[in-house]
């Protein structure tokens, strides 16, 4: 399982999708959605815009487990 650090509170399941390397940009999260099987801890998700804190595992049909993870650095 790939470990996807955030400094933040939370990461959109959009912008973890591009970070994980799944899509290549932003834009193509929607589709990329609608067509693809992911689910956030166990449940089917279809919305980019999902909230994602560290803890979360997210599964990518095609792309791999994920999950969020606090950033360990000190900036």
């Amino acid at each position: 399982m790939r470990q996807i650090p955030i400094r933040d509170e939370y990461i959109t399941l959009g912008s973890l999708l591009k970070l994980a390397d799944c899509i290549s940009t932003g834009g193509q999260a929607k589709m990329f959605l609608e067509e693809t099987d992911v689910k956030v801890n166990g449940e089917p998700e279809k919305r980019r815009g999902r909230k994602l804190r560290p803890g979360d595992v997210i599964q990518v049909e095609g792309c791999g487990p994920f999950q969020v993870t606090a950033s360990r650095e000190d900036t």
